[in-house]
């Protein structure tokens, strides 16, 4: 019998082949690199990816869907399938020794937990390549100043380049989900979190910050950032969250740690 896609999951499987060629035409997976793929349903980019590399390690919850992948790519060799949750895998431990590149169709109801768990594995990451809701990567590339900008974008651009290659439509997907695609990479790029004094100093602030977008800096961020805080960061105050950038996020964190003018 054929595997049905699981609403639980989230699953909506990749089928077009011209849009199957573009992914992994964009990945360009090497002989010599080590690939990890989240969530590869039925295998449409990992058949591909096994026939390019040589080699890959997919994670899949989805126990079925894994017994019908290890059937179709029983003839070939090189595939390693680890039946679990994205969410709770160490993914430097599994790449093993040396940088791992990671791909996949990840699904819309755990996109955003999933690349705040990978932001903390980056140390053995080379790059990520993801299918993901088009309002999704709008909001990770997105500039200071729109509606779009908040706490993803930031978080991200903290830790990585986030650069939108081409949208998908539904139609390329069975079941066809209710919204378009985009497909994105994403590359490490920690300049701005390396002078970060302080990490959980700066989440604290990002996040009541975007908690409340409508109001000033002042406003949502009382009792978190003092003036003489805002003053040394060189940040007006009466600014919203969505106008300052990355990098000034991280100038009020650090003129918030211990030492600095107007700690708390």
């Amino acid at each position: 019998m054929p595997h049905r896609p699981r609403k639980r999951f989230g699953q909506h499987f990749l089928h077009d082949p011209a849009v199957i060629a573009r992914i992994v035409d964009a990945i360009d997976p090497r002989s010599d690199q080590q690939l990890i793929e989240i969530g590869p349903g039925l295998g449409a980019i990992t058949l591909p990816l096994l026939h390019r590399a040589g080699a890959l390690t997919v994670v899949e919850i989805d126990r079925d869907a894994a017994r019908t992948l290890a059937e179709r790519a029983a003839a070939l060799d090189g595939l390693k399938i680890v039946v679990g949750d994205a969410l709770q895998t160490d993914f430097c431990a599994l790449g093993g020794p040396g940088c791992v590149r990671i791909v996949g169709n990840l699904p819309y109801n755990i996109s955003t937990p999933l690349l705040f768990h990978l932001l903390g594995q980056l140390d053995c990451i080379t790059d990520m390549h993801f299918m993901l809701q088009k309002e999704v990567v709008t909001r990770m590339s997105a500039s200071p100043g729109g509606k779009d900008y908040g706490r993803l974008t930031v978080m991200l651009a903290l830790r990585c380049s986030v650069e939108p290659l081409f949208d998908i439509g539904a139609g390329a997907f069975k079941p066809p989900p209710r919204v378009v695609s985009s497909f994105v990479r994403l590359r490490p790029a920690p300049a701005l979190w390396n002078r970060l004094q302080d990490p959980h100093k700066l989440e604290t602030i990002v996040r009541a910050a975007f908690s409340a977008r409508r109001k000033t800096l002042r406003r949502g961020l009382a009792g978190l950032v003092t003036s003489d805080a805002f003053e040394h960061a060189g940040i007006d105050a009466g600014e919203r969250p969505q106008c300052l950038s990355p990098g000034q996020f991280v100038d009020l964190a650090n003129a918030c740690t211990s030492g600095a003018p107007g700690a708390l």
